[in-house]
C-alpha cells in the first residue's frame, strides 16, 4: 500500500475521526463511549500495522475480526435493558447528520479504485449507490429540523432505503475480500480494508453509521 498518496490515509483518519466526533456529540459527550472507540481504533491500528489481516489464506479468516466485534456489541445494545437505556438517550439530531460522512468515505473509496486496492463495484461508478445517502443527508436535515417541513416519518422511510444502501455496499466489499469465501472481483479484490488506516472503515466507521440508522429507527418508532 505505500504506492497510495499519502493525503489519502490522511483524509480517511480525519474522516474517520470526524465519524467519531459525530457520535460522541450524539451520546452527550460521553466520555465513555469516546474512550472506547478511541481504545478500539488504537487497538485495530497496532494489529493492521503488524500485517495480521493481510494473511488471506488461512481459516477461519481474519478479516471478519474487523466486523464481527463491532456487530455483537451493536446487537448487545438492542438487546439488554442497559443498552435500551443508551440508545433511548441518544441525540436523534445528530445520529441523522452523522451521514453526511459518507461522501468523503466515497471518495476515498474512488480513489482507492483508481490504486486498483478495491474493485470499481465498491464505488458509484460500479453498483455502490451509498453516495445517495451522504449526498441527501444534509437536506433531510435541514428540513426535519430546521425547517421542520418533513415528518418524523419521511425520517424513519429515508433512514430505512439508507439502511438498506449501507447494506449493499458492505455485502458487496465483503464479497470481493481475499477471503476462502470470496465470489466476486478476483482481477481486483478489495485488499484496501486489510490495511492501515483503511481498517477503520470496517471496524469503526460502518457500524457506526449502521448503529446510527438503527438507533434513530427505534427512535423514531418508539415516536
Amino acid at each position: 500500500m505505500q504506492h497510495l498518496p499519502l493525503f489519502t490515509g490522511i483524509f480517511f483518519g480525519l474522516t474517520t475521526c470526524t465519524t467519531v466526533l459525530f457520535f460522541y456529540r450524539a451520546t452527550h459527550y460521553s466520555k465513555t463511549v469516546l474512550s472506547v472507540l478511541v481504545i478500539w481504533l488504537a487497538i485495530q491500528a497496532v494489529i493492521a500495522l503488524t500485517g495480521f489481516y493481510t494473511v488471506t489464506d488461512v481459516m477461519p479468516p481474519r478479516f471478519p475480526l474487523l466486523i464481527a466485534p463491532a456487530l455483537l456489541f451493536i446487537l448487545l445494545l438492542f438487546v439488554t435493558r442497559r443498552g435500551g437505556l443508551f440508545l433511548d438517550q441518544l441525540d436523534l439530531q445528530t445520529l441523522t447528520i452523522l451521514h453526511i460522512v459518507r461522501i468523503p468515505v466515497e471518495l476515498i473509496l474512488y480513489w482507492l479504485f483508481l490504486f486498483r486496492v478495491i474493485p470499481e463495484v465498491m464505488t458509484f461508478e460500479g453498483l455502490n449507490l451509498d453516495i445517495l445517502s451522504g449526498l441527501t443527508d444534509p437536506l433531510v436535515f435541514y428540513f426535519t429540523f430546521i425547517k421542520k417541513r418533513l415528518s418524523p416519518k419521511i425520517l424513519l422511510i429515508w433512514n430505512i432505503i439508507c439502511l438498506g444502501l449501507l447494506f449493499n455496499i458492505v455485502a458487496y466489499a465483503v464479497l470481493s475480500a481475499p477471503t476462502p469465501f470470496q465470489q466476486l472481483s478476483f482481477d481486483q479484490p478489495n485488499i484496501a480494508v486489510l490495511y492501515f488506516p483503511f481498517i477503520w472503515l470496517p471496524c469503526c466507521v460502518v457500524p457506526l453509521v449502521l448503529l446510527s440508522h438503527l438507533a434513530s429507527i427505534r427512535l423514531l418508532l418508539k415516536k
